[in-house]
């Protein structure tokens, strides 16, 4: 049952109501953000809930069954209020979103809860952008438990795989995309930094992570996977640890650790079980 003070369920039982919609966005860093569709901020449990942010949740509704039920926000992106390189840099991903109604004609009366959940996918089109509030149903379609794969199922030095990485340092002397850098006092050997994690430790990318896709020792020269949304410039000092190919030899003979391989490479696959004899 959501929580409800009398004096807000007295209003809500009246003929006329003064009801303005809260929307708080509580990223993973520990900011807070807060928007209303009302045309002034109101304030309430400490958060001050921007008016001038224009944002508009479309229609919210509930069902007694299983079927999940989303939420999308549509504002404007604002420097002031959403900016468009937190969203870029991933500051945003996972953020909890809770939604509520309050008297805006007296805060005292406190807050009736609507909806919680997490953002999901965020669309923009030029100053605008949609955000999708996905709701605790949610969490029902998502796979509990490890799953039975030839590769491994960790990530390179996480608790389960137990790599301890040492992150190598290093800047760019050349650019020839923003996807393609060049380090010439980088000496690893060629592969070693493939599906690595690249971290900025200065410039216009300084704090983004992004994967690497390859590392030519002889060229020395990096390829992301993605482009960065702001450019490289020489001069951007940088951290890269280590990446891994997720398949058995390498576990083993480049990390010596396959005692803590995480996949299945000898479990008969899909084509085996497909086999006729000949």
């Amino acid at each position: 049952m959501k929580p409800l003070s009398p004096s807000l369920q007295a209003h809500l039982a009246g003929d006329l109501t003064t009801l303005a919609t809260l929307v708080k966005i509580s990223r993973q860093d520990g900011l807070v953000k807060g928007f209303t569709t009302h045309d002034q901020d109101i304030t309430i449990g400490g958060v001050v809930y921007q008016a001038a942010a224009s944002m508009t949740p479309s229609a919210i509704e509930s069902r007694a069954g299983l079927a999940v039920d989303h939420l999308e926000v549509t504002g404007i992106l604002d420097s002031a209020a959403l900016d468009d390189t937190d969203i870029e840099a991933g500051l945003y991903d996972f953020a909890r979103v809770d939604v509520a109604l309050c008297n805006w004609a007296d805060v005292t009366m406190g807050i009736l809860p609507l909806r919680r959940g997490w953002i999901g996918q965020i669309t923009r089109a030029g100053a605008h952008y949609v955000a999708e509030l996905r709701g605790m149903h949610d969490l029902l379609q998502r796979p509990v438990g490890d799953t039975y794969t030839p590769e491994c199922r960790f990530d390179l030095g996480d608790a389960s795989c137990g790599v301890v990485l040492t992150p190598a340092s290093g800047s760019v002397t050349r650019v020839t995309d923003q996807a393609t850098f060049t380090d010439t006092a980088q000496t690893a050997a060629s592969g070693a930094f493939a599906y690595g994690q690249l971290t900025w430790t200065s410039g216009a990318n300084t704090g983004q992570k992004i994967e690497v896709k390859t590392w030519d020792s002889i060229a020395q020269t990096f390829t992301l996977w993605l482009p960065m949304r702001a450019p490289i410039t020489v001069g951007d000092t940088y951290q890269v640890t280590q990446g891994c190919d997720k398949k058995f030899t390498t576990c083993r003979n480049v990390f010596s650790n396959g005692t803590n391989f995480g996949g299945f490479p000898y479990v008969p696959g899909v084509g085996n079980i497909l086999k006729y004899p000949t």
